[in-house]
């Protein structure tokens, strides 16, 4: 079979990347592509768009670029038509992915979600996008399907992916020397995996270091962002930065500094204590106070339904 994949981020990259693994364990002949990183193209996937080029968050951002999305999204239905996939499978992403849902299954492709976007958080209207143009929905949060059977819609609960992700992960005792670290305890730093969000919150993040001097403050890097990004922001010298590491991080982290989002969950499951982040424009927040339902920016608040880590 052909499949169309579509993941807009570092986490769906990888999400959508062990997605594939396991289709090609069930189909040895399946064939990808679509938008997604360098995980998913290691997996065979053919990219018609980095996700790079295509990742844009917060209000202010969204419209300086909107001419740019318009255009991604208009070149993918072209594309998706091209290839002629037999299922179309959309990873979380929702701003661009709920565009794609209509399109495609009005030219007759079949349409699977994995990943569902936060619709309990804000926006719920657009529960009705899905229930009338994707033909099935896996989440991944176990609150989501009571949600969505609410909605009048039924979805299959298949756990957090992370779950498998850390329980494969085994500890290196050599982490501290092949990263010329000191024996300094660590606090971790996972600012995000856009620019735009990395610019504004880790000199705010790093602010902390020079109040803990006896600390070593590890920043979790994304992939395809160059180290001098980083170190414009903070020159401090118990920072480091390293790359493709945030669990080897987070398994000798004492505390963590975290932005808001999947790594909030990640760090809560390799049981460091976190302060959760997230900062944007004052119009982006005026804008989310008014649209957010939710009483907790943090994934694992939410699941745990009480405060568990600081906001």
């Amino acid at each position: 079979m052909k499949y169309y994949i579509i993941a807009g981020e570092a986490s769906g990259d990888l999400h959508g990347a062990n997605l594939v693994e396991a289709i090609k364990a069930q189909d040895a002949e399946a064939q990808f592509r679509g938008f997604g990183g360098d995980k998913m193209k290691a997996e065979g996937v053919t990219l018609f768009r980095h996700y790079k080029e295509t990742a844009y968050m917060g209000f202010v951002e969204v419209l300086k670029h909107l001419r740019k999305i318009l255009k991604n999204i208009d070149q993918c239905k072209k594309d998706i038509v091209d290839y002629q996939p037999d299922a179309v499978i959309l990873v979380d992403y929702p701003g661009f992915n709920l565009r794609i849902a209509p399109f495609a299954k009005q030219n007759g492709f079949k349409v699977f979600y994995y990943i569902s976007p936060q619709l309990w958080a804000w926006k719920s209207s657009r529960v009705e996008i899905i229930k009338k143009f994707v033909d099935h929905m896996f989440v991944i949060l176990p609150f989501e399907k009571n949600w969505y059977q609410q909605h009048d819609y039924q979805v299959t609960y298949v756990g957090h992916p992370l779950l498998d992700e850390i329980s494969n992960k085994v500890k290196n005792s050599l982490f501290y020397k092949v990263n010329n670290l000191s024996a300094e305890p660590i606090i971790g730093v996972l600012p995000g995996s856009r620019k735009q969000e990395i610019a504004v919150k880790l000199p705010v993040m790093l602010s902390m270091a020079k109040y803990y001097p006896k600390f070593q403050f590890v920043v979790a890097c994304a992939p395809g962002i160059e180290k001098s990004y980083y170190e414009q922001f903070v020159r401090e010298q118990n920072v480091f930065y390293l790359f493709n590491q945030t669990y080897d991080i987070l398994q000798n982290s004492e505390a963590a500094i975290v932005t808001s989002g999947t790594a909030t969950l990640e760090t809560a499951l390799f049981n460091v204590p976190q302060i959760v982040c997230y900062k944007g424009s004052l119009i982006s927040y005026l804008i989310a106070r008014q649209l957010i339902k939710v009483k907790y920016i943090s994934l694992v608040n939410l699941i745990a339904n009480k405060e568990v880590v600081l906001n």
